[in-house]
């Protein structure tokens, strides 16, 4: 192994997507607590950055504003930011005319590969392997593989730092009953994550049955539409929850992906954090009402000569089981919730819109395991300021990135809250408010204050007695 024998670095982040590109950008050239900058270095398994790349589909937008970018709620001066993005690629007057306040996907990964090919300390081409703490030394061991571009092993290596920023984000999830089609070539069972690199052999198939009720099964669903020849369009689809609904997106409703909010919801119990989380799937898992608008626009248009296309949308279905008919075809195996019933539907080709889980950090943190101090499901306890608790004899941080849901809320995956948490991590690393925080971000009060905003009450003045049965 080369061992690195640099001095050590202040913070080594794990995986470069959005939050942690935004930690980069907002940590570049600032000034640490001695003298010289903050000293980062970031590593990405994959060749150069990515995101989401198999749903930059034509026409999609982000679910956020631009404003959401990686660095402006909180620094909006920062040469890192969207608009200065269009001032360099000399796109801001066509921007100003556009009116667009929810730019495509497609530009904001461009932007993002923008910001990543400028920042120093990017390490693309690098898969973590392990991570240790070193008592003797105060520092963290990061081991790392270096890849060539073939994503073979080239060389061996391994730094050391201060503290560590988990950044390895979600995976797609595909479940248990239609794992062995995915993973079988013959029929395209394939996840939405992968959609534009099997879109045309997804389109050839005969019949097409997408699952999944949330923005990517629309918009798989929308596109595929668009696709094929009025009344012979033979698309299924399915979702598990009672109707296509749309997204929360009402001004008040947002205010869930608020700092406020976000202090609040670590404040509950676990228990209360746990039955919160999956009540609140409407706040992130509807779909955009554009969208649904568009479906139906879709869906009208062709009747318009009389006859219905040949669509089905189902709600309030759950896949039991599945299986594979001849080498051609898989055959679904569905229940009705609300009815009660069973049925079952062959198809040519799945899409399977079933969101993403957090990637496991047990391979990763296994020689951190004594340290780490967890909650009653076993995940890692997570404090205020976006670190694991740790064994106190552990001088250094570890700082968790889109991987802290069940402690920080549905805002934790979310763009907007990128930048804020980023810079509530630097402030907490430098010890000083690099990046000044609001103090209230909110109309919403969440919970009942502990502060009273009564009149003052005169000295001496008694508060009555209630007595409760």
């Amino acid at each position: 192994m080369t061992a690195q024998l640099d001095a050590p670095h202040d913070l080594v982040g794990i995986g470069i997507g959005p939050s942690n590109l935004s930690l980069a950008a907002l940590a570049h050239g600032l000034p640490h607590q001695g003298a010289g900058e903050l000293a980062t270095a970031f590593y990405e398994q994959r060749r150069d950055f990515r995101w989401h790349p198999g749903l930059l589909i034509d026409g999609t937008t982000l679910q956020v504003p631009f404003l959401a970018d990686l660095v402006t709620l909180a620094d909006p001066s920062s040469p890192w930011s969207f608009l200065n993005y269009l001032r360099h690629k000399e796109r801001l007057y066509p921007f100003y005319f556009a009116e667009q306040f929810h730019i495509h996907r497609a530009e904001y990964d461009a932007y993002c590969r923008w910001v990543a090919g400028r920042i120093p300390g990017l390490h693309f081409g690098h898969q973590v392997d392990a991570v240790r703490w070193n008592p003797e030394r105060d520092l963290f061991e990061v081991d790392f593989t270096q890849l060539d571009p073939t994503g073979e092993a080239e060389a061996l290596g391994r730094t050391y730092t201060r503290n560590l920023a988990l950044g390895i984000g979600t995976a797609p999830h595909i479940p248990d009953p239609l794992r062995p089609l995915a993973d079988a070539p013959t029929v395209p069972v394939i996840h939405s994550a992968d959609y534009l690199d099997n879109r045309r052999r997804i389109l050839g198939a005969e019949h097409v049955t997408v699952i999944g009720s949330g923005q990517s099964g629309a918009e798989v669903f929308l596109d595929l539409l668009r696709a094929r020849p009025a009344g012979r369009e033979r698309l299924t689809w399915l979702a598990r929850t009672p109707s296509f609904a749309p997204m929360e997106y009402s001004k008040l409703g947002l205010e869930h992906f608020t700092p406020d909010y976000t202090r609040y919801f670590h404040s509950l119990p676990e228990p209360v954090r746990d039955r919160l989380v999956p009540a609140q799937w409407q706040l992130h898992k509807g779909i955009d009402t554009a969208t649904i608008a568009a479906i139906h626009d879709e869906l009208y248009r062709r009747t318009l000569d009389g006859g219905w296309p040949d669509a089905v949308l189902t709600p309030g279905v759950t896949v039991r089981t599945a299986g594979r008919v001849a080498t051609t075809k898989v055959e679904l195996h569905l229940e009705h919730a609300e009815q009660g019933a069973r049925s079952r539907l062959t198809t040519d080709a799945v899409v399977l819109a079933t969101g993403y889980r957090e990637r496991p950090l047990t391979r990763l943190l296994a020689g951190l395991d004594p340290y780490l101090r967890k909650d009653s499901s076993g995940r890692p306890r997570i404090d205020d300021r976006h670190r694991m608790v740790l064994d106190p004899s552990v001088t250094g941080s570890i700082f968790v990135q889109n991987g802290e849901r069940h402690t920080h809320g549905v805002g934790a995956p979310d763009l907007g809250l990128a930048a804020w948490r980023s810079a509530a991590i630097l402030n907490t690393l430098t010890g000083k408010e690099a990046y000044p925080q609001p103090p209230r971000t909110a109309f919403t009060t969440f919970g009942l204050e502990q502060r009273e905003h009564t009149r003052p009450r005169p000295a001496g003045e008694l508060l009555p007695l209630v007595e409760h049965p």
